[in-house]
């Protein structure tokens, strides 16, 4: 239908252990939390920096509750018919073909929207009804209303250092979710998830571990973003593929963040001061 839909299929029962499902280290009380927010069918904001496992979250917790899920990267051309659904022409007629937003509701998935906020506000509004306690999809073009099943949950996330007067939540559309606020994970957790994401020696876990705090703590370059445990993971799988670390940090690591050569060269000093040159 659009190529903004991508729906990811392992669903198992929790304690399978099977090798496919996606790796989680939990930080606190971020599973409890949104088991009871699906098991009492609130809606869940997910508030954090890239990078830093929201939507790895949010695929554990699918494949945990053994539910379908639908994930929307959300930008400025998102339309509603891209989340409810739309008439296609085929064969001398029109059929309808239902967004993953619908088929979610009709399956009792989860339907999770990526960096909301990029989505236009006219297209978001169709959620509302879906995160208060109407749980309703109305679909006009078809004269049906969907009564969201029990199993169905909302999830949105987006980033709040993009947060500005353009592109926000509004605060009526925000104070429909229960929320929670991602970071980088601590440094243990973030050398454990280096270690099984890549099997990295632990010695250099801790290295780039220790390169991404002295990166994040850096205030006179004016990145956008920090280092995320995302990039650290990139970086990890190609030093355990047998590139050179400093190289390795500086294409998986330290390019990302800034187009100022002036500013890599800055960045890249750090990276020698912990890998030496």
């Amino acid at each position: 239908m659009t190529d903004v839909v991508k729906q990811v299929t392992d669903t198992v029962e929790q304690g399978k252990g099977r090798k496919d499902d996606p790796y989680y280290l939990a930080s606190n009380n971020e599973e409890a939390l949104f088991e009871h927010a699906w098991k009492n069918q609130l809606p869940v904001l997910i508030k954090g920096p890239t990078g830093c496992g929201k939507t790895r979250f949010i695929r554990h917790m699918a494949a945990k509750l053994n539910r379908p899920l639908y994930t929307i990267a959300c930008h400025d051309d998102l339309t509603a018919a891209d989340l409810v659904g739309r008439h296609l022409i085929g064969e001398g007629s029109t059929y309808w073909v239902d967004g993953p937003l619908t088929r979610a509701v009709r399956e009792g998935g989860i339907c999770y929207l990526d960096e909301v906020v990029e989505a236009r506000k006219d297209t978001t509004v169709v959620l509302h009804p879906l995160s208060d306690d109407r749980r309703i999809l109305p679909i006009e073009r078809t004269g049906e209303t969907l009564e969201a099943p029990p199993e169905f949950m909302l999830v949105v996330s987006y980033n709040p250092g993009y947060q500005n007067l353009l592109k926000g939540m509004k605060p009526s559309t925000r104070q429909r979710f229960v929320s929670m606020r991602f970071s980088y994970p601590a440094a243990e957790h973030e050398q454990t998830i280096l270690l099984n994401e890549t099997g990295i020696a632990d010695f250099q876990a801790k290295q780039l571990v220790s390169l991404a705090h002295a990166l994040r703590a850096l205030k006179d370059h004016d990145l956008e973003e920090n280092a995320s445990t995302r990039l650290l993971v990139y970086t990890a799988s190609l030093i355990v593929g047998g590139f050179d670390p400093v190289e390795a940090c500086r294409a998986a690591l330290v390019e990302p963040l800034t187009d100022d050569e002036e500013t890599v060269n800055a960045l890249m000093e750090v990276v020698y001061a912990t890998f030496g040159r």
